[in-house]
């Protein structure tokens, strides 16, 4: 049966311990300069309706770099953007495609394409979720703490799609999250509540307040992302308002241990939900978590795509 990744339940804790392995090898293999093909004769297709640095240049480089290519397409490149019907276009690329990477607004549109698809789609972004962004951040994680169970993670800013799948992936990996959002910004409530069924099978904490400090006290690990997403824009001014408290600095990191790790997803606002001091502090890991974006999207291609048995 054909699998696809739209959110981090589609992962078991089993399978993405297997990925963390799997990509530190790959990490291994690349900086060594050794040849590693999985992908060899194999295409993936890239479809996506929002901007993308980090997730398109990751996906591209590792298709190419396992030895298969990718082809980037928005809708207004093809003929879904006049009008065809989405299953319509699931179904051609199925026919042309090993793969699909889909980065889109609505959660609904992936999952309508995947119900039509007999290659993996991959979940590259939607509003609600980014399981492949959360995924590799437990790369940096492992190799900066040489463990994810039991450690304390910090979230401070919008409960946005960041969040959600961050929830995920701490109830799969018995990680210890609390969410720091202001009123009425808070992560959705199904979501967290599903997290802390599941939450209840790994030892994984999920506390969801408003206050920052109390979310960042102790921690391993502070994360933040932008205040404002993309298709948020007619709000920025009111979220700058309501987000002024939630940002990273010297003082909110004072509360945290003394060896805490900074991460950001990027792009970042600097001045905005993190200052220029912390984003270049040695605490900050933000781009050795951007680079490995790479190693675990290359895990993520050979897991659905290649023929190395899991």
């Amino acid at each position: 049966m054909t699998r696809h990744l739209l959110t981090i339940f589609d992962l078991s804790t089993k399978e993405i311990e297997s990925l963390l392995i799997r990509a530190r090898e790959l990490k291994a293999i690349q900086k060594q300069g050794i040849e590693c093909r999985p992908l060899k004769g194999k295409t993936l297709g890239l479809l996506f309706e929002k901007q993308s640095t980090r997730t398109r240049l990751s996906f591209e480089v590792a298709a190419l770099q396992l030895g298969g290519h990718s082809i980037y397409l928005s809708p207004h490149q093809i003929q879904m953007g006049r009008g065809e019907e989405l299953r319509d276009t699931a179904r051609v690329f199925s026919r042309y495609l090993d793969g699909v990477v889909i980065r889109t607004f609505e959660h609904k549109m992936i999952e309508e394409f995947a119900g039509n698809s007999s290659i993996p789609v991959i979940n590259g972004l939607t509003d609600i979720h980014h399981p492949c962004q959360i995924i590799s951040d437990m790369l940096t994680i492992l190799e900066k703490k040489e463990r994810i169970s039991g450690i304390r993670l910090a979230y401070i800013g919008d409960g946005n799609n960041v969040a959600h799948s961050l929830i995920e992936g701490a109830a799969v990996m018995g990680m210890h999250i609390r969410i720091a959002s202001p009123k009425g910004y808070e992560p959705d409530n199904r979501i967290t509540e599903i997290a802390r069924q599941k939450a209840k099978e790994t030892g994984a904490a999920i506390e969801i307040m408003e206050d920052p400090f109390e979310a960042v006290d102790n921690a391993d690990v502070v994360y933040t992302d932008v205040w404002t997403s993309m298709g948020q824009e007619e709000e920025e001014g009111k979220r700058k308002s309501m987000f002024k408290k939630y940002r990273i600095n010297r003082e909110l990191m004072k509360k945290a241990k003394g060896d805490a790790i900074i991460l950001h997803c990027l792009p970042a606002h600097r001045g905005e939900e993190i200052t220029d001091e912390m984003m270049e502090s040695p605490q900050s890991v933000v781009f050795d978590q951007a680079e490995n974006r790479l190693h675990m999207q290359k895990a993520l291609l050979e897991m659905l795509m290649g023929n190395r048995k899991q």
